[in-house]
């Protein structure tokens, strides 16, 4: 370390020698900085001190640099110049961080929610950054900065995420229509359905996460599944197959319901509803546009 500059000089200390320069006297330089006069001489006997070197000359026609205050000062107004520029590309990055929103949504949510949330977003409103993933990929986004809000629709949240409901969902049995299920008269069981070929998501999903914990608080755990998929679509196409039940979101198969493409099965002894959750980072304060979107969202989900 250099023994005459021990610590960095501070920038209101060249503030101050710009200031002096510019007005030409210690009360011209306090009137244009909002300082006491006696603060701007400190300041500049403590700049000397530290530097090692005399940078202003002080007569009764006002104060000076000498010729290392002026060497010093060309230096300086590099440094604040600099400075300057930093704080303006920390608020160009603080004002297009709040002009956009960073979402993750867990798969259901983001394809049959979050579309109607954004098309009721008002005028001018901070654009969306959407993200689909599963409910455990989503909230590590959130706990890790990548994402401000998300929507997770498992049985549980992470610790250190804050969470509101957003609404509610319900599980239910598919089958293609060729299925032994689809002419079934009686409900299925919860023991039955812990043993049927079944295609599943993937671990992670609050799809899965939600039959699981259903199946085991029935006291019927779920069994080896042949075929576990990385989305809902994959899910529905192994259905039609005929060869395996699927439980999935009845948001995601009432298009499919409704055409005939897939028959809802009766089950009983095993409750399939769910809540569908905000979460956010309990140690991050949102910024305003993603507090602005999660009332929006909570305006959108509690209205009628």
């Amino acid at each position: 370390m250099d023994p005459v500059l021990p610590r960095r000089i501070p920038l209101g200390a060249l503030e101050l020698l710009d200031a002096v320069d510019a007005h030409g006297s210690l009360s011209g330089a306090a009137r244009a900085l909002g300082l006491a006069q006696p603060s701007v001489s400190t300041g500049l006997r403590r700049l000397e001190r530290q530097t090692g070197l005399t940078l202003v000359t002080r007569a009764a026609s006002g104060t000076r640099l000498t010729p290392s205050g002026t060497a010093l000062l060309g230096r300086a107004r590099d440094v604040l110049a600099a400075s300057d520029a930093l704080e303006r590309e920390v608020q160009a990055l603080r004002s297009a961080q709040q002009g956009r929103v960073r979402v993750a949504a867990s798969l259901s949510v983001a394809e049959y929610l979050v579309p109607g949330w954004l098309a009721t977003l008002p005028a001018g409103a901070a654009v969306v950054d959407l993200v689909v993933a599963n409910s455990r990929d989503v909230m590590d986004a959130v706990l890790h900065g990548r994402a401000d809000l998300g929507f997770v629709e498992g049985p549980g949240v992470a610790a250190g995420l804050d969470a509101r409901p957003v609404g509610d969902d319900e599980l239910v049995v598919v089958v293609a229509p060729g299925h032994p299920w689809a002419r079934r008269r009686r409900p299925v069981t919860a023991a039955e359905l812990a043993r049927a070929p079944l295609a599943v998501r993937e671990a992670g999903s609050g799809t899965r996460a939600v039959l699981e914990e259903a199946l085991a608080a029935a006291g019927h755990p779920l069994a080896g599944s042949p075929a576990q998929l990385g989305s809902t679509s994959a899910v529905k196409n192994v259905v039609r197959g005929g060869g395996a039940a699927a439980v999935l979101s009845r948001l995601t198969v009432a298009d499919e319901i409704a055409r005939g493409d897939l028959v809802r099965v009766a089950v009983e002894g095993v409750d399939l509803t769910r809540t569908l959750r905000m979460v956010w980072a309990r140690s991050r304060r949102p910024t305003p546009s993603a507090r602005d979107l999660a009332a929006h969202v909570l305006r959108a989900t509690t209205s009628g």
